[in-house]
């Protein structure tokens, strides 16, 4: 019921997105009848994709890659008509105080914003989407705390157009860097992990000399975490609820919580404390958690080191700025006022419309 009241308002928001953008911007732009109709088709397909994108979703694996890439894009192309709504409202603001201008002056100034505010969407989009087919780089992070090197990747988002192709890649980009250890910071599924199988598979072939751990995130929640954490307990990644594992050869206690979603759904909810019961005091600890605002339940716990995901690094600005006001970091590396480090990992996929823009996809290299 939940998700079909989900779907209902996305399409409601979403039709008033793409109505209001034909009846203040297309309706009202200085071109002709012709170029008037080209627009309102695009438009109206882009809503069609919209909800194309919504209902393919649950049969992902069904529909051709290239147009579920398309129907992805299509998001993306929605938040630039919602920003470009934005900017056009302050621009009528202004025109209007235009009125002591001659009406062929005022009616240069509209066309000259109206081509500007184009060819910038244009470029948005195109830049957005062309970072977004990047292949994930890697960053080297130089931390004293450890002598031995980490390699933490988050956000896989495997669906759609995450499959295991780009998983094998990204194995492959790992295991030339020949970490020691191996975290996973969630949201590695999109989907029922029974259609991935064989992309979750392909991370058993990362090669460590101590062992791969994986936390929950967010989305793992929303497509059966008990039916993925039975799955994920078969493979030879460990998988850490609340619950920590001790390295002796590196001295290291590496402590695991499940995602603050959990407390809005009433299920796996984290717990810090049931997390570092029976973790060795002596030795130095690096806490896997989804989200950075997770810090704020730390307490007297002070870790050397945390690594989170969730942000996707802002993925798309300025939605980073709207990611800030939730999350107390985006991204990198920050220094916690209790002394521990937290990185944020940028993710490894993408959640959404396939663009970045003022951020990457990652794999974080701790030497």
């Amino acid at each position: 019921m939940k998700n079909i009241i989900f779907v209902l308002l996305f399409l409601v928001l979403i039709f008033s997105l793409h109505y209001l953008f034909y009846s203040r911007v297309i309706k009202k732009t200085i071109v002709s009848n012709k170029r008037k109709t080209i627009f309102s088709l695009l438009l109206a397909i882009n809503y069609i994709f919209n909800i194309l994108y919504v209902f393919s979703l649950r049969y992902s694996e069904a529909v051709p890659k290239f147009l579920f890439y398309l129907f992805s894009i299509s998001l993306g192309v929605s938040f630039v008509i919602l920003m470009y709504l934005i900017i056009n409202e302050i621009l009528n603001i202004f025109n209007k105080t235009l009125k002591s201008f001659d009406y062929s002056k005022r009616e240069f100034i509209k066309k000259g914003g109206d081509g500007t505010l184009l060819a910038f969407a244009t470029s948005y989009i195109a830049v957005g989407a062309y970072n977004g087919n990047k292949e994930p780089v890697v960053n080297t992070i130089k931390l004293n705390n450890f002598d031995f090197s980490i390699v933490q990747i988050s956000d896989f988002h495997i669906a759609g157009l995450i499959d295991k192709k780009f998983v094998e890649k990204s194995v492959d980009k790992i295991n030339k860097l020949k970490p020691d250890i191996v975290c996973i910071t969630g949201d590695l599924t999109d989907t029922d992990i029974s259609k991935i199988q064989d992309s979750v598979k392909a991370l058993e072939n990362i090669k460590t000399k101590y062992g791969i751990y994986y936390i929950l995130g967010n989305h793992e929640y929303f497509h059966n975490p008990e039916k993925i954490i039975e799955h994920m307990k078969a493979t030879n990644i460990t998988l850490l609820l609340n619950e920590n594992i001790q390295i002796d050869a590196l001295k290291l206690n590496i402590v695991g919580v499940t995602d603050i979603i959990g407390y809005r759904m009433g299920l796996l909810e984290p717990d810090i404390h049931k997390a570092f019961v029976g973790s060795n005091q002596n030795y130095k600890t690096i806490l896997l958690t989804h989200q950075p605002k997770f810090i704020e339940e730390l307490g007297t716990y002070k870790p050397e080191l945390i690594l989170s995901g969730h942000t996707h690094g802002g993925q798309i600005q300025p939605f980073n700025y709207l990611v800030r006001l939730q999350q107390p970091y985006i991204k990198g590396l920050h220094l916690l006022p209790n002394g521990s480090h937290i990185y944020v990992n940028s993710g490894i996929g993408f959640w959404g419309p396939p663009m970045r823009l003022g951020s990457h996809a990652e794999i974080a290299y701790i030497v």
